[in-house]
Parts: C-alpha cells; structure tokens; sequence
C-alpha cells in the first residue's frame, strides 16, 4: 500500500518544522482586510489559493483572485465557496507579463490590498531559461507594481523567498530584484509597499515532499542532491499566516522574514518517509545543481535584521531599484541574461555572487540503502 501526503501531516509539523506554530494578530489583520478591496495575483497557486481561504473570513468588500490558469482558479473558487461558476468579475482571467491587461483590471477593480503571489519558482527550471524568470518574475512583478501605483493601492505586499537572500540562482536573482524594484516602488509613493521572505514550503505544487513520497510509491530511489543540504521549511498556512501579519505591520520599503527554526536536513526528510512508509528503498545523491546552495541564508551579509514588532519577524530593508534598471537585452543568450540578472540583483551592494564552497569540487554521486 502506498504512501500518501495525508499519512505525512503529523511528520509535517512534528518532526520536520520541531517548532509550534507562530501566532499572529488576527484582530490587527481582521481590522486591515475588513471591507476593503483585496486582490491576489497567482490566486491559483498553493500560496495563493491558502491566501484567498484565509483573507474570505475576514470579510473583504471585494476578494479578486487573479492568474492565468483557468482551473486553478476553478479550483480556487470552489474551495471558498463551494462551487465554481467562474461567472462573476471576482475571478480574474489575466497573464501579469500583459501590462495592459492588468491595468484595465486596477482600473476597473481600483484594489486597495494587492498580495502579489504569481511567479515562477523552481530553481533547476529557470536556471536553464532565465528569460521566462524574467517575463514573468521580474517583468511581471514591473507590471503589476505600475498598475498598483496608478491605481492608488494601499498595501501591496510582494511574496519572496529566501533564495533571494545572497542570491547566486537565476531564481534568486529574480526575486531578489523583485524585493528591490518593490522596495523602491515604496520610496516615492505614500502606500506601503513590503515584501515577504519565506523558506521552503511543504504540500506546494512540485514541493520536495510530494516528490518523494511518489518516488517511494514508486519503489525508488529517493534523489537527494547532496547528503548535507538543508532547508528552512514551513507549512502553507504558516507561511501564509506570516503574509498577512507583514501586511499589518510591515514599514514601507522593508522585507520581512520569518523565524522558522532550525535548518532540516533533506536526508533526514527522506529517511523519516521511508521509514514511515515501512519498505526498503535507497536515497541516491545526484550531486548540487547548478546555481543550488548547499544551505539557504534569510538574511543576506549586506543586510542588518531587526525585530521591532514580532518576536519572531525580522525586518530588513533592501537598496530600491528603479524598474529602468530591469529592463534586459532579450536578445542576448542565456550566459549573458544569467550575468546580467546576477549585476542587476547585487547593483549597488558592491558584491557579487560567489560559488558555494560545497560546489568545490563537486561531490560525487552516491547512495545508502534504506
């Protein structure tokens, strides 16, 4: 019998996060959502279907779920409501490398709540088409900020990572310009504008954990890249809960980022599973790829983190880009739109990306049996 991500959840939080969970201000939240005009880009995705669920209590005036998936906001739309028309202006069909489209949106909507949750997120993917992290990451993330400005929004708070934190991915880059175009976005504007750094997240689309548990359905093996790296983790409510408390006492211009514990180490991950699963099957190491660092930072070396508000919220502020400045050449070839996302991520901060001492040299490839 296989092993399913419902049999994991006590292994979730228990074993794999050994913290409690954070507690955030409700009140605080309920008193900023409440009878506003809110809108989620990526409303589709595992962030932002959680942050739809969870804002729709908090009574907003209006909730607009955006993204360019039909059936993830299908999906989206039934798990609020129960059914899914796809009917009413609250779901929003638009693709945010379309400034056009996006600005009729904010005109016709006038959002006063942006979360901006649509990006591309796998490291191995973008690191072999760095141009679609651009359209998409940073382009995307361009077009939105505009039309959020134009608009007159509030609070737009752009959703990170912590692969943005001394950066040297194509992945990383780009979020890493994301925080600074939104951060200088703020800068000359009287809304906040704030970003939101977080780990790992566990049941995402494609996360490690649903990766493993179909290759141990699968009879094996387990891949892990190398037998030391480590992750910070967080569960989907987490992270969003995590969301909604920057969005309250975020500064302007600031990134905000989570105390999520101790680092896990995946092999520990993989073998907790296996054993849960009670077959036999081997963890093969493949060896780090490209741009993959052997261990995350939260805070990058240039940064000085601060807790004014939450004990377990840090807030750092990160040096404004003008979005002039992310504007490539997308005529160049990949090597050269890697090195220029590399210059433009670090512009500013005299430092540029060095290689994870674990990359040399490369570990070699190997296995242990279960």
């Amino acid at each position: 019998q296989g092993v399913g991500i419902g049999d994991l959840r006590e292994i979730n939080e228990a074993d794999l996060l050994g913290r409690a969970v954070v507690e955030t201000d409700q009140a605080a939240i309920s008193e900023l959502i409440h009878g506003k005009r809110v809108l989620i880009t990526g409303a589709g995705g595992s962030i932002g279907s959680e942050l739809a669920r969870k804002i729709h209590p908090f009574g907003p005036s209006r909730l607009f779920l955006l993204d360019r998936d039909e059936s993830a906001l299908h999906g989206v739309q039934m798990s609020i409501h129960g059914r899914a028309l796809l009917e009413g202006d609250d779901v929003i069909l638009a693709d945010i490398r379309d400034p056009h489209r996006l600005n009729e949106v904010f005109d016709e909507y006038q959002p006063e709540i942006v979360f901006h949750a649509a990006a591309l997120k796998h490291l191995p993917l973008l690191q072999h088409a760095p141009k679609e992290a651009i359209k998409t990451n940073i382009a995307g993330t361009v077009n939105v900020l505009a039309a959020a400005e134009q608009s007159g929004v509030e609070v737009f708070v752009n959703i990170s990572t912590d692969k943005a934190a001394n950066p040297t991915s194509v992945l990383g880059f780009s979020k890493r310009i994301t925080e600074r175009l939104t951060a200088e976005l703020d800068s000359r504007n009287g809304s906040r504008f704030i970003s939101v750094r977080f780990g790992n997240v566990l049941g995402s689309r494609g996360s490690m954990l649903g990766t493993f548990t179909e290759q141990i359905n699968q009879g094996g093996p387990v891949t892990v890249t190398h037998p030391e790296i480590t992750r910070f983790f967080m569960t989907i409510p987490e992270a969003v809960e995590l969301v909604l408390q920057a969005s309250v006492v975020g500064r302007g211009g600031e990134v905000l980022i989570l105390d999520m514990g101790e680092p896990v180490r995946i092999t520990d991950v993989a073998q907790r599973l296996i054993r849960h699963s009670g077959q036999r099957v081997k963890i093969v190491y493949t060896g780090l790829r490209e741009g993959e660092k052997l261990h995350e930072d939260l805070v990058s070396d240039t940064e000085q983190g601060e807790r004014p508000f939450h004990p377990k919220i840090t807030h750092v502020t990160v040096p404004p880009l003008a979005a002039a400045q992310a504007r490539p050449d997308l005529r160049e070839t990949d090597e050269q739109t890697r090195t220029w996302m590399a210059q433009v991520a670090y512009l500013a901060e005299d430092k540029l990306p060095q290689p994870d001492p674990a990359r040399l040299p490369q570990q070699n490839p190997r296995d242990e049996q279960q």
